[in-house]
């Protein structure tokens, strides 16, 4: 059985987080909200749970820092060791202040890329995937406020007129 939703749509993103704050305050549960940019702060007044993606930056950064450690040594230690510009190449330690751009550089490399194929994998963002927004103004200049009415169908478009919603539907989920 498919539940019925309500789209409250607004045209600025200040009236947007009022609109949030009063609907939280009369204790109705937001599905999804829709925007054209990232808003500040509006996680925090729908009540989501913080990310824990900068945790994951940072180990995907110890890896690719751990990577670099691992390769340099390997190839210019034990595998191929070289005198280069009068550094004989005996020990890692010895000659690591040379290595310390390519370990930044790795150690940066590991954490962008892989953030980014965590970020689409955690929003299930593939390849030629239909975009789920249910309006397409939402991808230009309106704000979409997404609730499922629970048999509170006046008392939800009454408050979402007050909020200075431009526009309200109803559709089936």
């Amino acid at each position: 059985m498919a539940s019925k939703v309500i789209h409250a749509l607004y045209t600025d993103d200040d009236v947007l987080m009022h609109a949030v704050k009063k609907v939280k305050e009369a204790k109705h549960h937001i599905e999804e909200v829709y925007c054209p940019f990232p808003v500040h702060g509006l996680d925090r007044a729908m009540g989501l749970a913080p990310t824990r993606i900068a945790i994951t930056a940072f180990i995907y950064g110890c890896i690719g820092l751990a990577v670099a450690t691992t390769m340099m040594n390997f190839i210019m230690i034990e595998d191929w060791p070289q005198d280069i510009g009068g550094k004989p190449s005996f020990s890692y330690l010895e000659n690591m202040p040379a290595f310390v751009p390519i370990m930044f550089e790795l150690t940066v490399f590991f954490a962008a890329h892989l953030m980014v194929i965590t970020f689409y994998m955690r929003s299930k963002l593939w390849p030629f995937k239909e975009a789920e927004n249910p309006d397409k103004r939402t991808t230009d200049d309106h704000f979409l406020m997404e609730i499922e009415i629970h048999n509170n169908e006046d008392e939800l478009w009454q408050l979402l007129a007050e909020t200075g919603a431009v526009e309200i539907n109803i559709s089936e989920k």
